[in-house]
């Protein structure tokens, strides 16, 4: 505020955070392990199941709904007398057992037919993603309009031209997914290595944060949730989110950026611009116009400062494991990219 008094000037209050002091553990003490998988012909013919589901048909069936169906339902939710338009919906298709409902929901569905309504009195689970709702009671008034079944296709020639094979049929299309599971567990490999790099960094140190830092964290956390359940389908907008939710990760990642700014600033790291440039014609690379991609990325600081900024991140992960103890930790490709998942995918 400022305070004036005639002939006496201006007299005003800041008030600023003040960053704290960032000690660096001895990077020589850090133990790292870094998994290391190949793909097998077993993780192969299960990717090939997962295609054949995606491009899987859809047939009606007059029965009623089991687990592996697909009901298109139309339904109203009303939580505490309130009828809200963020639990409304027409024509929503559910496919029993993949939660994309919370269970007690997509459960009261097995069992329905095509012409059939249900009033459901259920609860939202305690972490449901609109977290004013968690653990409230709610009803939904629920109208069946079909139940279908799936019909997967075979695996033949067309098929694989289905995916752009030309030639070659079913053989070259296992060639082409074996390289592309290659590559994104390449990648798999190079984001868990990273991310306990900076486990490692952060573990038993406690940093006294600005608050404006990790408000402007949770902030940015809260709209990429927004973003995220509004490309799901939601109404986002009319979704409260409880910025406490945000806290503990948001201080997390604000740890670590201190910790890697500090590291940075210490030893000098820097990004290398043959590097970054090598990284923007990778991206271009997968366009039709790969030239327009790059000066497109080159015209634009924000957008050039996002890719140095991600090599940066990956040069001090580098220097780190050059200077750390790693250990290979032996794993396999769903256990890597797709954790939780059953053997049957």
């Amino acid at each position: 505020p400022l305070e004036w008094e005639g002939g006496s000037g201006v007299a005003y209050t800041a008030v600023f955070d003040v960053y704290p002091e960032v000690s660096l553990p001895p990077i020589e003490s850090l133990k790292i392990a870094r998994p290391e998988a190949q793909v097998s012909d077993t993780d192969l013919d299960r990717m090939l199941e997962r295609l054949r589901t995606q491009r899987r048909s859809w047939e009606a069936v007059q029965r009623a709904a089991t687990a592996g169906d697909r009901v298109l339902i139309d339904f109203t939710g009303t939580c505490e007398g309130e009828a809200r338009e963020d639990l409304k919906a027409e024509g929503f298709a559910v496919e029993l057992g993949t939660r994309q409902l919370f269970k007690e929901f997509e459960d009261s569905l097995v069992g329905t037919e095509a012409g059939q309504e249900r009033s459901l009195d259920l609860h939202f689970p305690a972490d449901f993603h609109a977290g004013e709702l968690g653990g409230k009671a709610v009803n939904f008034q629920v109208k069946v309009n079909s139940v279908e079944e799936s019909l997967l296709t075979e695996f033949d020639d067309e098929f694989a031209a289905g995916f752009g094979v030309k030639e070659g049929g079913m053989e070259q299309l296992r060639v082409e997914v074996r390289a592309n599971m290659q590559r994104e567990l390449e990648e798999g490999i190079r984001s868990a290595t990273k991310q306990r790099v900076m486990e490692a960094l952060l573990a038993g140190r406690h940093l006294e944060l600005p608050e404006s830092l990790i408000k402007r964290e949770v902030n940015r956390s809260m709209e990429q949730r927004r973003l995220e359940l509004a490309h799901s389908g939601f109404d986002a907008k009319g979704i409260e989110l409880e910025p406490k939710a945000f806290e503990e990760g948001a201080r997390r990642r604000v740890s670590i950026g201190l910790l890697i700014g500090e590291l940075i600033k210490e030893n000098g790291i820097k990004a290398d611009a043959a590097e970054v440039r090598a990284r923007i014609d990778g991206i271009a690379s997968t366009y039709e116009d790969p030239a327009e991609v790059v000066r497109w990325y080159f015209s634009d600081p924000s957008r050039l400062s996002e890719v140095q900024s991600t090599v940066l991140e990956d040069t001090v992960v580098a220097w780190i494991l050059d200077r750390a103890e790693v250990v290979a930790e032996t794993t396999s490709f769903d256990a890597l990219l797709n954790p939780g998942q059953t053997q049957g995918g």
